[in-house]
């Protein structure tokens, strides 16, 4: 597996899952994490599940299998990748007000909105869930990301 880079970890995983959990009151999954390897679980996850950092330009620090393959690169690559990125130039000013929203209020719902892969195919994102990574003393470690839904445009 081609994912040895930052946010490659299990504590990591268990961070976007735990901080999932206790802003939404619901399992990312549909089951609890697992306690030896969560980090595969969340990398073998059927829905895409992202997260970037806390950075001035925040820059992508965990995708999972679903998630490269939709933004079509490989771990090197998205985790080396600012998550403006991620968005065309003229929707990038909407993403930021948006992620601060996020910010204020811990995470939203319903998200909708278009992204660009590596190669250039626009695909509309469909009823995503974007949340505030945090640990349990409530620090900030980034935000995340998570949506089974998508339609190439």
């Amino acid at each position: 597996m081609p994912y040895n880079g930052i946010g490659a970890t299990n504590e990591h995983a268990r961070l976007i899952m735990e901080s999932y959990q206790r802003l939404t009151g619901q399992s990312l999954l549909g089951e609890p994490a697992s306690d030896s390897h969560p980090f595969e679980q969340l990398f073998s996850a059927p829905c895409v599940v992202l997260s970037h950092g806390t950075e001035t330009d925040p820059v992508l620090n965990f995708g999972n299998r679903a998630a490269l393959e939709l933004w079509a690169m490989d771990w090197d690559k998205f985790t080396s990748t600012p998550s403006r990125l991620t968005a065309e130039p003229m929707e990038r000013e909407a993403r930021s007000v948006f992620l601060r929203t996020v910010g204020e209020q811990g995470y939203i719902d319903n998200y909708t909105g278009i992204r660009i892969s590596s190669t250039g195919r626009r695909f509309h994102i469909l009823e995503a869930t974007v949340w505030n990574l945090t640990d349990e003393t409530g620090k900030l470690h980034g935000q995340a990301a998570a949506f089974r839904e998508y339609r190439y445009v």
